[in-house]
């Protein structure tokens, strides 16, 4: 099975690994390909330069290297997705949210995520 990582998931599986839930963390130690939207970086790299969200060192270095660390793939935005995450409900309107959510419909991956809204647009979710 492959998974898909949300930011938050992410973020807790490189800073603060015990707010994963058990079994996040065994699905991520399972899986045979983990990803990482590129929604994921987008997002991080706006809300660090906005002071939002510090990191231990530039989000252009720290991020490739809790990537390959964990050995997590970048999944790359394309056209699909970008019109996907548009068409999905509007009862989460947080655009990084959305196209997270698109990644995991459009290649039929899991999302690893807390946020319950994600089951709500048509991801499947687990935590």
């Amino acid at each position: 099975m492959n998974c898909l990582l949300d930011t938050c998931a992410f973020l807790w599986l490189a800073l603060e690994p015990e707010c994963l839930s058990a079994k996040a963390v065994k699905t991520i130690n399972k899986a045979d390909l983990r990803f990482l939207s590129s929604a994921s970086i987008w997002e991080i790299v706006i809300k660090n330069a906005s002071g939002k969200l510090p990191l231990p060192v530039n989000p252009r270095e720290w991020i490739p290297s809790r990537m390959d660390f964990f050995q997590l793939a970048m999944l790359p935005m394309d056209q699909e997705v970008l019109f996907l995450s548009g068409e999905l409900p509007m009862i989460h309107r947080d655009p990084f949210d959305r196209l997270i959510a698109a990644d995991s419909i459009q290649r039929s991956l899991p999302v690893i995520t807390s946020d319950l809204p994600f089951e709500a647009l048509g991801a499947t979710r687990i935590w």
